[in-house]
């Protein structure tokens, strides 16, 4: 298994874990952290009415933005868990600013050890954080425990399309996902495709600030520049695999009917 560091610094689409402790302050003048919190509110409206009654998981919930912002329009209860320190006190933050600090409660984890010990979850969020619990049937046998009967499992993530060329290492082919989500016993009910221009805008705003942060940190730790400058590097390509070599999606997963 994978350091906490490692685990998180890949999510973060970062290759060194030396970055690890440097990410709070890149990523400091951004709130939403890939996942659009609007995308997650109107998956959650089509597929429940009785908002106020759900119980949301949040794992890898960075500063908080997809719970609170959950949590003040549909008054849902929401428990957002991430590694890094600084982010959670973020996310306090923001729950306090928005008057919804009694429904969200936020905690600082290892979402792999966690879950182990959670249960009882209508909605279970996986917020663009990559293949933290392994391949599709490994998360999804891991996080059964954690969701209700009726609940769904809301995966923001990116595949390659089965006739593609395109390899990288934490992109599943389309088939594979279904195939995997299948041999978990569940079946993906919904397929919420990204708009390529969205996804430029939004890569195009968050490389903006994170490049301005790294090259501040290149004036005060010269002696470190090439981490920061390979950082940079590494948000350019994973923009461009992200904007024309996959598909971005996000997937309403649900467990198989009982018989």
């Amino acid at each position: 298994m994978k350091s906490l560091e490692e685990s998180v610094t890949t999510a973060m689409d970062g290759s060194d874990v030396r970055i690890f402790p440097y990410l709070p302050y890149i990523l400091q003048d951004l709130w939403e952290l890939g996942t659009i919190p609007d995308t997650m509110i109107k998956l959650i409206k089509k597929h429940f009415t009785n908002y106020s009654n759900q119980k949301v998981l949040d794992l890898g919930c960075g500063k908080g933005a997809v719970s609170v912002k959950l949590s003040q329009q549909l008054k849902c209860s929401c428990y957002g868990i991430d590694a890094i320190e600084d982010f959670i006190t973020f996310a306090q933050q923001k729950a306090k600013e928005y008057n919804v600090d009694q429904l969200c409660k936020f905690e600082v984890g290892d979402i792999r050890e966690k879950v182990k010990d959670i249960s009882g979850y209508d909605i279970i969020i996986l917020g663009a954080i990559g293949p933290v619990f392994g391949d599709y049937y490994t998360t999804l046998n891991i996080l059964s425990d954690c969701l209700n009967e009726t609940g769904i499992i809301l995966i923001d993530d990116a595949y390659s399309e089965d006739h593609s060329e395109f390899v990288h290492p934490l992109i599943f082919k389309k088939s594979d996902i279904t195939q995997q989500i299948e041999k978990a016993g569940m079946i993906i009910v919904e397929y919420d495709i990204l708009n390529t221009d969205d996804i430029k805008k939004t890569n195009d705003y968050m490389y903006d600030k994170l490049k301005l942060r790294c090259n501040e940190l290149i004036e005060k730790y010269p002696d470190k520049k090439n981490l920061f400058l390979d950082y940079i590097k590494k948000q350019e390509t994973e923009n461009v695999v992200l904007e024309s070599k996959i598909t971005a999606v996000t997937l309403v997963i649900k467990k198989k009917r009982r018989l």
